[in-house]
């Protein structure tokens, strides 16, 4: 779901080659299911294998890692770990509507409308747990760090991205923001050309910035506010929100009362919130994070890429062996880079 931040924050747009030099910690999740939506055959169905095994995932790692490291970002993912139980009705309606698109997929199939079973098959996408050890087996094979958070991985991000490990979270949620980030930066797994769902037309994805900091000025409230007005307009732990609430009511009333309490006083009613509402602050405010993570970038082992993939999985190795001279290259730039800032 993610929370509907969209026309609310204030966002920079750049350019990824001018990320170079920087450090970026992917939600990996995140990453993952918009791989396995986009990364598809034109009738919608993912990449496999030989063996009926699903390969999306890995395409979308090797491929788009080894862009942005070619341009001399180093990345590391963040794999999430157990859910908040509060998050339970969020992930059942998640499934519900995979299951849903799944019988519209085979509906849209059946009468020979490719272009819609396409888009009904991107909402299918299901991250299987083998996907997620494919994934970590082909970062660690690439030199790529990835750390295991406890609970939410964007918490996890957030919490590196804030202690200065790295320069900025990756996702297309905003759920970061909430979770502490001092930077956010959307669209770098999906940027480029794009096509619109039902519609002939295409739009150029680009990469955009958004910064806490900037946010608390410009709306003119603080983080606590900012997780407060989150809440009412619907998190993944209360995916409804509060009925008739959109991202600028909910500003004009936190600025207007201060609290979300404040406003179930003078304004909602008392029973506006089904849940503990402090417990849902204590998620974002207080998430459930790991310190004992390392993040060391290494020279990719390509033959055990090659091995991996290629024999395993049935890529092209020619194709793999490319984009890891990319990331080769790319690396030995930002080494170069490095050396030379640090001497002057």
């Amino acid at each position: 779901m993610g929370i509907n931040f969209k026309d609310l924050v204030p966002k920079i747009q750049v350019n990824l080659q001018d990320l170079a030099g920087k450090s970026i910690a992917v939600d990996a999740y995140n990453a993952l299911y918009q791989f396995l939506a986009i990364i598809r055959q034109p009738n919608g169905t993912p990449l496999k294998d030989c063996e009926g095994r699903v390969t999306s995932h890995l395409s979308g790692v090797l491929y788009r890692t080894s862009n942005l490291v070619e341009m001399g970002i180093r990345v590391s993912y963040v794999f999430d770990g157990a859910p908040p139980a509060l998050k339970e009705i969020e992930i059942k309606r998640r499934m519900k509507t995979k299951q849903d698109a799944v019988v519209k997929y085979e509906k849209a199939i059946a009468e020979g409308k490719t272009e819609e079973a396409r888009t009904y098959a991107q909402a299918t996408s299901q991250l299987k747990n083998y996907m997620a050890q494919d994934c970590k087996r082909l970062l660690t094979l690439m030199g790529i760090p990835w750390v295991q958070a406890l609970g939410e991985g964007e918490a996890q991000a957030a919490y590196m991205t804030e202690r200065g490990d790295t320069d900025f979270c990756a996702s297309q949620d905003y759920d970061s923001i909430l979770f502490g980030a001092p930077t956010l930066i959307r669209n770098v797994t999906i940027s480029g050309r794009r096509k619109l769902p039902r519609k002939p037309v295409y739009v150029e994805v680009v990469p955009e910035v958004v910064k806490l900091d900037t946010i608390l000025r410009e709306l003119g409230i603080s983080y606590e506010q900012l997780v407060d007005v989150g809440i009412l307009i619907g998190t993944d732990y209360n995916p409804e929100g509060v009925k008739g609430i959109g991202p600028k009511t909910a500003l004009r009333l936190i600025k207007e009362y201060g609290t979300i309490d404040k406003i179930a006083e003078g304004f909602l009613g008392e029973n506006s919130f089904p849940v503990d509402l402090q417990q849902i602050r204590d998620l974002f405010l207080n998430p459930n994070v790991r310190d004992n993570y390392v993040l060391e970038w290494q020279e990719p082992d390509a033959e055990g890429v090659v091995d991996f993939l290629c024999r395993e999985r049935d890529f092209s190795e020619n194709r793999v062996r490319r984009a890891l001279e990319r990331m080769r290259r790319g690396m030995r730039e930002e080494k170069t880079r490095t050396t030379l800032d640090t001497f002057f």
